[in-house]
């Protein structure tokens, strides 16, 4: 495979062996080399097959087969599923095993329903419960003391059932972004709870320890603010549990009550997933996918997964029973967006999504046929007997294939491995593959990265760039128009066509994401990880709709993102025009217009009466003078110095929230009350300030629209570009993708 030169730079940083002092010792060949013959266990020509398989781009595992295979930890798998019981042994039981499977470079998913809520009877003790929150808490610290194969931190699901006592606290617990950083948290829905949305009903809260109704919601209320919360940080998510207990291939083995960190793989206590993604930007032939070709692949590719499972080293004994029990891989995808460039088929249309169940149909259907036959040499799966495949029960709906004729060959002859398909994020995989990642549409088609000694270049999508040169008109300055637009619409030089079919995360409305979800779905032993990408101007109702279309459509969960929204990862907004040249990224504060309105405010602080003044441009708060009575001096010169930096940040377009964290809370020695609120210092008074005037606007009190703040603007004075986080390696812009964020240039992940 010919390596570009963003996927070279991730593979020295990240996968390539390194010796003691730290210089690299490996090479693409030599790392492959190292996989294949470790996965193969010895067996020179499936050796062989196993690299080709590799170095053609045509298939890549997960990170960690590619990090681990052949070494001294031998981890191969990414992510694992732990228990937790109502008992203390059992918590920090979990917390130990957590610790172990992050050290081994894992990812864990937990569900702390069977917890019993804050403030219950503890018998043993006499005493009362702390509840599953405060025990979350534990888990996230545990994960911070501990780094992830000594690279990074650990990554995490928690889930909580919709019909535990303290739901509502759960659904809140990551309001503020400082808090559960280690964490992913999710909302298992029961089916009867949709319902009684629907129903506009009340439901039961069930205490965990007794079975008892605790008291009773309104399911609409609980739904609400589920999606009030994910409409502000993205979180909660939510997964449909009774509809992935549907899909349990081994019910007689227990519920599945949780899934990894990124939602994908649904998984029983001490089950552990194994991955994989078939690079599908490859398959083009002729304008058709080369039919043939992918089902060697995902014959090949399913031989690789289901050896991975006999040489991996397990951080646990019961990881290890239950691995092997059941056998369970996930066959994924990667290069969807691609491959729908070259096949000239936009991404938000029905060709698209018939398209896309149509091919995870082809693969399903063609990885249980390969397992079958793995079956017949190898034996089935020990737990197949306790399984829907023993009873010719396998869900599937018939399209293109005859699983009727496949069920029955199941139900004769077995079937390697308990589950075969999963969509999996392939953030760095697809960077070394140098395509698209899992079936995400392209987060953009140009962006600027840094190479050695601080140069930055252009990189341009490799089929865009193609369509243009077909067309007579890829430039440098057309190139830098998109970069500065962040948007094809409106250049006129590009033609429809073109913008038609080269369509962005952002430009793609959520009901077609929910529907291309759905649409893979369909055909997906597991789950699908994909992120619903909002525009900032997305309201409430807007994520309202699309939980209740991802509940229509059969999806097993939802991840949702409004660009923006969160504080702690979008540090500017705007185009990357706002980057100069040859300079570390920098933003300039727009200019101030010749007229601004506003508000005074009077506080009461400690040193006197203080007016702070909050005015407001066209694109919301944008400057903050703050007057202290006759104080003079270093007072003076401090107020004015909060004052000026507060402007530059909200003329930065920095969100007005976290200013307005940062300031309250700060004390000084003479602290005041002021309307029945304490002013712990002037800082703290300048920070109330500004809230308040946040709430003036939320309230509706301010009636001019210039006194709107950025997050609550209406689409027409809304300023345009989209949001942007920096990577704490490399500085780049990150993509918030498959329930991750990710950086395009270096390959740092957060999961």
């Amino acid at each position: 495979m010919l390596l570009t030169e963003n996927a070279l730079k991730v593979l020295e940083k990240r996968y390539f062996r390194k010796d003691e002092n730290g210089i690299i010792i490996e090479d693409w060949s030599k790392m492959l080399t190292r996989v294949a013959f470790n996965i193969a266990a010895g067996d020179e020509e499936k050796a062989k097959r196993f690299f080709t398989l590799m170095d053609s781009g045509y298939f890549l595992p997960n990170s960690p087969t590619l990090m681990n295979a052949g070494g001294d930890l031998q981890q191969l798998s990414a992510c694992f599923v732990l228990p937790i019981e109502d008992s203390m042994e059992s918590i920090f039981e979990t917390v130990k095993n957590a610790a172990l499977i992050h050290k081994s470079g894992g990812g864990t998913g937990f569900s702390f329903s069977r917890l019993r809520e804050a403030n219950a009877r503890v018998r043993s003790t006499n005493g009362v419960s702390s509840g599953p929150l405060s025990f979350l808490k534990v888990f996230n610290a545990a994960t911070d003391a501990v780094k992830q194969g000594g690279t990074r931190r650990g990554a995490n699901m928690a889930i909580l059932n919709v019909d535990h006592p303290q739901i509502l606290d759960f659904i809140t617990c990551k309001e503020n972004p400082a808090e559960l950083t280690n964490f992913n948290i999710s909302v298992g829905i029961t089916e009867e709870f949709m319902q009684a949305v629907a129903n506009d009903n009340e439901y039961n809260l069930i205490s965990p320890h007794t079975g008892k109704v605790n008291k009773k919601l309104k399911a609409r209320d609980v739904f609400s603010l589920i999606v009030q919360m994910a409409h502000k940080n993205g979180e909660p998510g939510i997964v449909f549990l009774d509809r992935i207990n549907y899909a349990n291939p081994t019910p007689e083995l227990g519920k599945i009550e949780s899934t990894n960190p990124c939602g994908e793989q649904p998984l029983l206590p001490y089950e552990a997933c194994n991955l994989g993604s078939i690079n599908l930007a490859l398959l083009n032939k002729d304008g058709d996918i080369d039919w043939d070709k992918l089902k060697e692949v995902v014959y090949d590719s399913v031989d690789f997964l289901d050896a991975v499972i006999d040489v991996s080293r397990y951080p646990l004994p019961q990881i290890d029973a239950m691995s092997k029990a059941n056998r369970k891989i996930g066959l994924g995808v990667m290069g969807w967006a691609d491959l729908l460039f070259q096949l000239k088929i936009p991404y938000a249309s029905e060709k698209a999504v018939d398209l896309g169940a149509k091919l995870m149909e082809f693969i399903d259907y063609y990885a249980k046929e390969r397992s079958v036959e793995l079956a017949k040499v190898r034996g089935h799966f020990p737990n197949f007997t306790k399984s829907i495949y023993s009873q010719g029960s396998l869900k599937r709906e018939k399209n293109s294939q005859d699983w009727d004729h496949l069920k029955e060959k199941i139900k004769k002859e077995g079937i390697r491995n308990a589950t075969l398909t999963t969509i999996a994020p392939t953030g760095t995989i697809s960077m070394i593959a140098d395509t698209s990642s899992g079936i995400e549409p392209q987060f953009s088609l140009a962006y600027i990265k840094n190479v050695m000694d601080g140069e930055k270049l252009i990189y341009v999508n490799k089929y865009f760039q193609k369509a243009l040169e077909e067309r007579g008109i890829f430039s440098k300055e057309l190139v830098e128009e998109i970069l500065a637009s962040g948007s094809l619409s409106g250049i006129d030089v590009i033609p429809q066509d073109i913008k038609t079919i080269f369509q962005t995360a952002h430009e793609i409305s959520p009901e077609w994401h929910i529907r291309m979800q759905a649409a893979f779905q369909k055909y997906t032993d597991n789950a699908v990880s994909k992120t619903i990408n909002f525009s900032n101007s997305a309201t409430v109702e807007d994520i309202r709709l699309s939980y209740e279309l991802a509940y229509q459509l059969g999806c097993k969960g939802v991840t949702v993102y409004r660009d923006g929204s969160r504080d702690n990862q979008v540090l500017y907004l705007g185009t990357l025009a706002t980057i100069e040249e040859g300079k570390e990224k920098k933003v300039a504060p727009r200019t101030r217009p010749e007229i601004t309105q506003g508000i005074t405010r009077r506080m009461e602080t400690g040193c006197g009466h203080m007016y702070v003044t909050i005015n407001s441009d066209s694109q919301g708060a944008c400057e903050v003078f703050i007057q202290m009575g006759k104080v003079g001096g270093c007072a003076s010169a401090q107020l004015e110095a909060i004052a000026r930096l507060v402007s530059l940040a909200l003329r930065s377009q920095i969100k007005i929230e976290p200013i307005i964290r940062q300031l309250k809370g700060i004390r000084c020695q003479s602290p005041m009350w002021n309307k029945g609120k304490m002013i712990t210092s002037c800082g703290d008074a300048v920070g109330q300030a500004l809230e308040q005037f946040l709430t003036l606007f939320s309230n509706g009190d301010i009636n001019s629209v210039d006194f709107q703040v950025e997050g609550d603007k209406s689409d027409s004075d809304r300023p345009k570009g989209n949001g942007f986080a920096l990577c704490p390696d490399c500085g780049n812009t990150i993509e918030h993708l498959e329930g991750c964020l990710i950086c395009p240039s270096c390959g740092w992940s957060k999961c």
